[in-house]
């Protein structure tokens, strides 16, 4: 005869199995896990354009693009910036170029609707500087109304207090190339030749072409630009050959083997952009290795064609490691060696632009995608010696090696507040979210407290060591961090369930004696913010408006790291949130697919706070595997 207890575990320990067996049966045979990574048709559609620009669009399967942009258009008419905002302007005008680039006629129902919604919301005068960008290269915007980039910022030494590499990683691989662009400033031909004079809600022919006013101090830069524009006009730009040059030396240094640029499609796009600007030919290798990248972000169906805006098969691999660890998988099962073996490969040992703030480190970092070594990053770097560490592997001291040579990366890493950022220490001049040409806010790289909860966390989980200063200063910086509510801000996650969970494991780990009051705050509002049906969930608008903390639909991911969070958070303090994991774990149990798999529509990756998201296809299924193993071995 079964208890109650035993009732209770069953469908806990099947879904688990389920969900291994799932994710065993994805592991590519070279030994990585890799999913899809979306985003919005933004991405997608800049490379029609870019490929209508080189004359190359005849040897892709542009069709399918169509199809997919009909596919990806909400009722509204828009295209969205995330799944469920109704649609975003600056998304649906380059969505709509794009069709119309495809030869979709304006009188097409779906532009018309389309059409309807861009005017509703202001028209292409309203849309982002990138979008107008966009347009500008085939002459439907004027390029008075962009902000100046002179060539000459190239020239800035590194302890200048403004050069390149103030800027993140991110920004700097996308805008040296247009500094080239923006110079040249070029206007192509294309085919079909189209006009977007229909999306301008004022008229084109009204249309003034400048940048908006804000009415504080950061007007002063329109005054820098308008000064620009006037060298501009009168062809007195000093260094600008030089400038151009330094540049395009700095693209070609800095693009792989494979073809990439920073890992990213906008430093990709941008960089093949700024080789047409420069005339390059179609043939040239670093422009046939550029396109054999770009390729290799396509994910091609039956009917549909898209662009990733980047790939995670190192973070995917080590997360899924970890999660089959966690649920039971032995540390040695062959899938778990392969994976970790993979891993060791791909650790890189070269210096890239990190060195240029860090001089005192030495490489030993991991980055997010395939190829990418002069961009490691701090985040990955944790998540994968956490994943080595839980793995057992034959040469169990080359593992260790590697894990040494990370962690001195990563603690020389540590910016001058106490925190980590991403990709490099002390990227955090404010004031540049502040220019014109900012207007994603997302020009600098500070410390934030989710990288800086995951440092935290290897330190604990792996039982590695840093200066004991500096790990106080980390501790400081990180409880300082802490909201009103209780909770922390998530920047690479949506959001304050992220950094909650995130901090909570940190801070469990760390000392849980000392902050016991911290972490049971925390807890308390993750509690508090769990919905009717025992999941968790928040909406992407919680960036815009933080009243939205901890509110949405639930989704496997975020209740994932609620329950992590709380899990943590009870082993710390003995004091276990019992109904709401339980409730948690229901709604996890009872969501799973019958192959052992979860779905959520909902995007919660960040790229940049409320400007670009992205769903982490495998975030869906390792995550919710890691809260189940992790709530088995507390009730077993």
């Amino acid at each position: 005869m079964q208890t109650q207890d035993s009732v209770q575990v069953n469908p806990l320990a099947e879904a688990i199995a389920s969900s291994q067996k799932y994710l065993l049966s994805l592991q590519n045979p070279a030994g990585y896990w890799w999913a899809e990574l979306e985003s919005n048709v933004s991405i997608t559609s800049e490379a029609v354009l870019l490929h209508k620009i080189w004359g190359t669009d005849k040897t892709r399967p542009l069709h399918k693009v169509e199809a997919y942009l009909r596919s990806q258009q909400r009722q509204t008419g828009g295209w969205e910036l995330f799944y469920g905002d109704g649609g975003e302007l600056s998304v649906s005008v380059e969505a709509y170029m794009a069709l119309k680039l495809l030869g979709v006629p304006a009188s097409d129902p779906a532009m018309m609707r389309a059409r309807n919604f861009i005017l509703g919301r202001g028209g292409i005068s309203k849309t982002r500087i990138f979008t107008k960008f966009h347009l500008a290269l085939i002459g439907c915007y004027n390029w008075r109304g962009l902000p100046s980039l002179p060539a000459w910022v190239m020239l800035l030494p590194k302890d200048f207090p403004v050069n390149i590499y103030e800027m993140s990683s991110w920004a700097r691989s996308s805008t040296v190339p247009l500094l080239i662009v923006f110079d040249r400033k070029p206007i192509y031909q294309v085919n079909p030749n189209i006009t977007l004079d229909e999306l301008y809600t004022e008229g084109v022919e009204n249309v003034r072409y400048e940048l908006p006013r804000s009415g504080d101090w950061t007007d002063l830069f329109l005054t820098l630009d308008e000064g620009f524009k006037l060298a501009e006009s009168l062809n007195f730009i000093p260094f600008r050959a030089e400038g151009i040059q330094a540049a395009e030396q700095w693209i070609i240094e800095r693009q792989e083997a494979t073809g990439d640029w920073a890992g990213i499609i906008p430093a990709m796009l941008n960089s093949m952009l700024a080789l047409r600007a420069l005339d390059y030919d179609p043939n040239d290798p670093v422009v046939l290795r550029g396109f054999q990248a770009l390729d290799n972000f396509a994910i091609e169906t039956e009917d549909y064609y898209r662009i990733q805006p980047c790939v995670s098969p190192v973070w995917d691999t080590a997360w899924v490691i970890r999660a089959l660890v966690d649920s039971g998988i032995a540390p040695d099962h062959p899938a778990i060696v392969k994976a970790g073996e993979w891993l060791l490969q791909k650790q890189i040992i070269d210096y890239g632009d990190w060195t240029v703030k860090n001089p005192q480190g030495t490489p030993g970092a991991w980055a997010f995608e395939f190829e990418n070594r002069f961009y490691p990053d701090v985040d990955d770097t944790a998540v994968v010696v956490m994943a080595l560490d839980a793995a057992k592997l034959p040469n169990e001291q080359l593992k260790q090696k590697a894990c040494d040579r990370a962690l001195q990366w990563i603690a020389s890493m540590q910016c001058k507040p106490g925190g980590w950022a991403a990709f490099d220490i002390d990227n955090d001049q404010d004031w540049l979210n502040a220019i014109p040409y900012g207007d994603l806010k997302a020009m600098i790289d500070p410390n934030t407290a989710d990288v800086t909860a995951r440092v935290l966390e290897m330190l604990g989980a792996c039982n590695l060591s840093i200066d004991s200063h500096n790990l106080e200063r980390s501790l400081t910086y990180l409880l300082n961090e802490q909201e009103p509510e209780g909770c922390w801000f998530g920047r690479w996650g949506v959001n304050y369930i992220y950094g909650t969970s995130g901090v909570l494991c940190a801070l469990a780990l760390i000392n849980p004696q000392k902050y016991q009051q911290q972490i049971a705050r925390g807890a308390t509002w993750l509690v508090s913010c769990q919905n009717p049906d025992g999941g968790w969930g928040e909406t992407c608008f919680s960036y815009n408006d933080p009243s939205l903390k901890g509110k949405g639909d639930s989704t496997p991911s975020q209740t994932a790291w609620a329950l992590i969070g709380l899990i943590a958070a009870g082993e710390a303090t003995g004091k276990f949130a019992h109904d709401a994991m339980e409730r948690g774990v229901n709604y996890l149990v009872s969501t799973q697919k019958p192959d052992g798999s979860w779905f959520e529509a909902y995007f919660t990756g960040t790229g940049f706070p409320c400007h670009f998201y992205l769903k982490y296809h495998y975030y869906q299924h390792y995550f919710p595997l890691i809260a189940l193993g992790r709530y088995q071995a507390i009730v077993s």
